[in-house]
């Protein structure tokens, strides 16, 4: 059974920093591409980062040069370190994992949540001004 289970939320005020962690757990080999998306209600999912296999990373603009996604694959988890936080960071944050290649590249599928396979549950980031 695969599982994918995310920690680290929180509140902070703006300009501070969090770090949230993802763990995996039930797969086997080497994962294709994990991601960070975020939500807010009544707003679509948004992608946020993805870190492929190889290394390659993309981010949204909004969070480049304040957001840095790592991995460690021994571990099989991914980190999102959040700093300079804003109140329009605030949301849910999920983690999610794509396993094997499947037509996407990993750097295209932030607007394509549809690709991944496993989901965790969210963990809440919110940023008070």
């Amino acid at each position: 059974q695969v599982q994918v289970v995310e920690s680290g939320g929180g509140s902070v005020q703006a300009g501070g920093s969090l770090r949230l962690s993802c763990a995996t757990s039930g797969l086997t080999g080497d994962i294709y591409c994990m991601g960070w998306f975020r939500q807010v209600p009544g707003k679509e999912r948004e992608g946020v980062a993805s870190i492929a296999n190889g290394g390659r990373i993309t981010y949204l603009d909004t969070v480049k040069g304040r957001f840095t996604i790592s991995k460690d694959n021994a571990k099989n988890t991914v980190y999102l370190q959040m700093n300079t936080l804003e109140p329009e960071d605030t949301a849910m944050y999920y983690c999610a994992v794509y396993p094997r290649y499947s037509g996407s590249w990993c750097s295209d599928t932030l607007s394509v949540p549809s690709v991944y396979n496993y989901w965790g549950q969210g963990t809440q980031v919110t940023v008070s001004s």
